[in-house]
């Protein structure tokens, strides 16, 4: 009745072109790089499809009657919204809110636009359409999406078509009666390794005479010519699950897509050639609020994981009952219940939109700009409670093999509240947070992936109730005048 791990896993077996470290991978599903990340996606699926779970975390689809994820629901009510939102809680912690481009990520996006279609109308009703379809294809096979909405980083100085190569950047070569050819690249393709289909837009704004690459359209990854140039693998370089537990598992790639003169059929096609449409799609629609309030959603739960690690590392280390480790404790467990508030107020603060019901926008944004600087900050605190414990470890996971290093590890790996290996097993998880090269992307994923912090800034700005607060102020002002105080202030019972 719903998506299962093994139909995805499956699924994912289809001759896509994905290359790392100089070679083609064969099988993404049994690629050492891979595997583990790819499982977990799958393992996603198994959670939904379990009778225990079935009923909050999938619904049924209008158009198939079948049983798929709730992040594909289109939004009628608050408790609809809540709903959906508890079904995103129930994926992220399955990894603890580290897969940051679970499927519920762009498929929130799909609903936001689809709440938008009024904007694709009016670009093209034959494209609106083509987009309702699909929306309609990807919700009833519950698809696993990925994205790449930003053009590669040569020149940011240059517009996009003020690069020597025009086709730096994903545009369209030609057209006829069947589609549309385009070449060039996108990124960043976070996920892209255990997707399905891709869908490709423009997050940033074009210019009047860069028509060519003001397009939106999808494709499955294994399309002829669609390249996927995937970055280092963190899972492959882990040694262990004991020593590198989430690298290990949870290393979602993130890749450069690049289009060797692609073929897009016309049913494919949402946004062509129309520079407006292609800004709008993410901001006069609701697809850049659904996208981010998942994320925000999933951080939520993040958040909630990296205040229990640090709090662990405090018992574990003995420095609990100090003040001022309780202090700092308690200053990122405040943090960590502000952006859970956040999140309800978002749906609590909610409102109708074209009939559905969305989520708070500048509660959003305003999300968004604190826990830019607060991730960072949250890294940096737990760095500060580690202190020395994090470096000074076993090498791996096979010094306990030895018998000689096993004494030696048991004699110096001291722990308050438990034995080596359990100390050894904690702080080997609080480095993979923190420290390793797994955790720096993710500090830098979680700076970044909402945009620039000017970006953030400036739409939390934009989405503000300016007009509620400027009450306010001339409701005071109101209240007394200069001639008022000239001729004698009094101040009447209010």
């Amino acid at each position: 009745m719903a998506k299962t791990g093994a139909e995805h896993l499956k699924s994912l077996q289809d001759g896509r072109v994905v290359y790392l470290n100089g070679k083609l991978v064969d099988d993404v599903t049994t690629h050492p790089a891979y595997r583990n990340a790819v499982g977990a996606a799958a393992s996603l699926y198994d959670f939904q499809a379990h009778p225990d779970n079935i009923d909050w975390m999938t619904f049924e689809s209008p158009t198939s009657g079948g049983r798929v994820n709730r992040c594909w629901q289109l939004t009628k009510s608050y408790e609809e919204l809540v709903a959906r939102r508890r079904a995103i809680e129930g994926w992220s912690r399955l990894s603890g809110g580290w897969l940051g481009r679970s499927p519920d990520h762009i498929a929130s996006s799909m609903v936001g636009q689809v709440m938008g279609l009024p904007v694709f109308e009016k670009h093209s009703k034959e494209r609106a359409g083509a987009l309702m379809d699909y929306f309609q294809y990807a919700r009833d096979n519950d698809i696993y999406m990925t994205y790449v909405i930003i053009n590669p980083q040569a020149d940011r100085s240059k517009s996009v078509s003020e690069h020597d190569d025009e086709f730096l950047a994903t545009g369209v070569v030609d057209e006829d009666a069947e589609g549309i050819t385009v070449r060039g690249a996108k990124m960043l393709g976070t996920g892209s390794i255990m997707a399905n289909e891709v869908l490709f837009a423009n997050i940033q704004p074009l210019r009047p005479g860069e028509e060519k690459y003001a397009i939106s359209f999808a494709i499955p990854m294994n399309t002829k010519g669609l390249k996927v140039m995937s970055r280092r693998s963190y899972e492959e370089s882990a040694t262990s699950s004991f020593d590198y537990p989430l690298s290990s598992r949870y290393d979602e790639n993130d890749a450069l897509v690049y289009c060797d003169d692609v073929k897009v059929p016309w049913e494919r096609v949402f946004i062509y050639k129309d520079t407006e449409a292609a800004r709008g799609q993410f901001q006069d629609t609701y697809a850049h609020y659904m996208q981010n309030y998942q994320a925000m959603t999933r951080l939520m739960i993040k958040m909630q994981f990296q205040v229990g690690v640090a709090r662990r590392m405090c018992e574990t280390i003995g420095t609990i009952g100090i003040p001022s480790v309780a202090e700092k404790l308690g200053h990122m467990a405040a943090q960590a219940a502000m952006v859970e508030g956040l999140v309800y107020g978002m749906e609590s603060g909610g409102g109708m939109f074209n009939g559905y019901y969305v989520p708070d926008r500048n509660l959003m944004y305003t999300a968004q700009v604190l826990t830019q600087q607060l991730y960072p900050e949250f890294i940096t605190s737990m760095r500060e409670l580690a202190g020395g414990g994090l470096i000074m470890l076993p090498s791996s996971a096979e010094d306990f093999a030895d018998p000689d290093l096993n004494r030696y590890i048991n004699a110096t790996q001291k722990s308050a509240i438990g034995s080596a290996e359990e100390k050894v097993k904690f702080m080997k998880l609080a480095w993979d947070c923190i420290g390793s090269e797994f955790a720096s992307r993710h500090t830098q994923y979680e700076m970044f992936y909402a945009g620039a912090q000017f970006v953030t800034r400036s739409h939390a700005m934009r989405t503000y109730d300016w007009d509620r607060s400027a009450e306010l102020v001339d409701s005071i002002l109101d209240k007394y005048s200069l001639s008022d105080t000239i001729g004698g202030d009094k101040i009447a019972a209010e």
